[in-house]
């Protein structure tokens, strides 16, 4: 399985990504392992999707940063289907 993500910092940033194993990547995160997200945690999932193939997850997570900024993030990210880690 594998998953698209979305993580909010304590000051309301996102980040969005994929990965095949999310808690080991959320840790990953938390601990200023991943250079895109160093020193701006801690992290917490929002929002996750889960994917059979890696191919549909980053098609996915490309689809969902494209709609930063605009109202189909806010909806995404709002809406009650979101499921939490």
């Amino acid at each position: 399985m594998y998953y698209v993500y979305v993580l909010e910092n304590n000051l309301g940033k996102h980040y969005m990504g994929s990965c095949k194993e999310l808690e080991k990547r959320v840790r990953r995160h938390n601990q200023n392992s991943v250079r895109s997200t160093k020193n701006k945690g801690p992290f917490k999932v929002i929002h996750k999707e889960e994917y059979f193939t890696k191919t549909e997850a980053r098609k996915r997570e490309f689809q969902i940063k494209s709609y930063r900024g605009n109202s189909k993030f806010k909806r995404l990210i709002e809406s009650p289907s979101s499921s939490l880690v």
